[in-house]
């Protein structure tokens, strides 16, 4: 697997730091974010490192992610209530990790956006 040496995400990713694993496949890591916004805030990680969605992403990895996005909101109860998903891409858009992450959070109401 493609790792970045420096990269926080690619060694949780791959079991190299400790965290509070949601679930698992052999190319994405489900954890839970460590400054949650909401009750519920996970992150879907591949274990591969990709800066963004701007890298160039295999399309199988990209619909592997989005398909795992219904499973993880039925594993952390927020399936039928409702969710919220966000890909940050680049500095403007508060990227704060270099390494492509969706998140999904839920549990509260949203009031903005």
């Amino acid at each position: 697997m493609a790792q970045k040496e420096d990269c926080i995400f690619c060694k949780i990713a791959n079991g190299e730091i400790p965290t509070d694993m949601v679930m698992e496949t052999e190319e994405l890591a489900v954890f839970k974010d460590a400054s949650p916004k909401k009750p519920v805030h996970v992150l879907i990680v591949p274990k591969d490192h990709y800066s963004s969605l701007n890298d160039d992403i295999p399309e199988e990895l990209l619909g592997k992610m989005m398909k795992l996005i219904p499973e993880v909101a039925k594993k952390t109860g927020v399936h039928d209530s409702g969710y919220r998903t966000i890909i940050n891409t680049g500095d403007d858009a508060n990227q704060s990790v270099k390494h492509l992450h969706i998140h999904i959070c839920g549990g509260a109401k949203f009031t903005d956006f």
